[in-house]
């Protein structure tokens, strides 16, 4: 679904992403992981076309988008959710969640999408008419994955889901995440909760100075002495 070929960034002089390859097929959940400042945020706005490559091809089911306008991009069925989550803060949660169905000119489909979306973040429906930057880190959160379904995506970029979010919200994002790809939306993970991580995917990228080091079975690499002293804290 997903190929990124010897794909190479700069930041000015900065080379941010080095000849990086990696894969994303139907149907899985990838993960990248990695410290933070390893490239991993600099890779998915590679993908949305936030970024150009400086060499090399991304391509999403068998046609090249690097440098493609992201609005482009949310229409052939790729969408994000943002480290930071982004959500509008002074919108309601409805309107956030309105928001990112502004494709969409069927309405009974945007109903539709924004019940599934209440239904997997229960806390959402509950808030939906209170504005988004009065709810919490973790609210904030959902209500920044409910947007990014509400384009009815095929591959869902997500960007740090977990991070800064107590340990009981983040069970509820990656149940959220499981949900989200039993019903068939691809996933790329990028995510410094290693364990978690490896624990809710099909196969990982180690991605270190912008250079990916490792790959493989997220279960294979989780049992590797190597990242579990990098990344798991064993």
């Amino acid at each position: 679904m997903l190929t990124l070929e010897n794909v190479s960034v700069n930041y000015g002089a900065i080379e941010a992403l080095c000849d990086i390859s990696m894969r994303v097929d139907q149907g899985e959940v990838v993960t990248l992981i990695g410290a933070n400042g390893a490239g991993k945020t600099t890779t998915l706005k590679t993908i949305t076309g936030l970024l150009e490559p400086r060499r090399g091809r991304v391509m999403f089911e068998g046609e090249e988008i690097g440098g493609k306008p992201t609005h482009k991009l949310v229409a052939r069925g790729i969408s994000m959710s943002p480290e930071g989550r982004g959500v509008f803060a002074n919108l309601t949660v409805r309107e956030n969640l309105q928001m990112g169905a502004y494709l969409n000119k069927n309405k009974r489909e945007i109903a539709d999408d924004m019940e599934r979306a209440f239904h997997m973040f229960p806390r959402l429906k509950e808030r939906q008419a209170q504005k988004a930057g009065t709810l919490s880190g973790g609210e904030q959160q959902m209500l920044a994955m409910g947007r990014a379904l509400m384009s009815r995506p095929r591959l869902l970029l997500l960007d740090e889901p977990s991070l800064g979010l107590a340990p009981l919200v983040v069970h509820t994002i990656f149940e959220a995440i499981d949900e989200i790809r039993s019903k068939g939306t691809t996933i790329l993970l990028v995510e410094q909760n290693a364990h978690a991580a490896l624990g809710h995917s099909d196969r990982a990228y180690v991605l270190e100075t912008g250079r990916i080091v490792m790959e493989g079975p997220s279960k294979q690499l989780a049992d590797d002495p190597r990242i579990k002293e990098a990344y798991l804290g064993e």
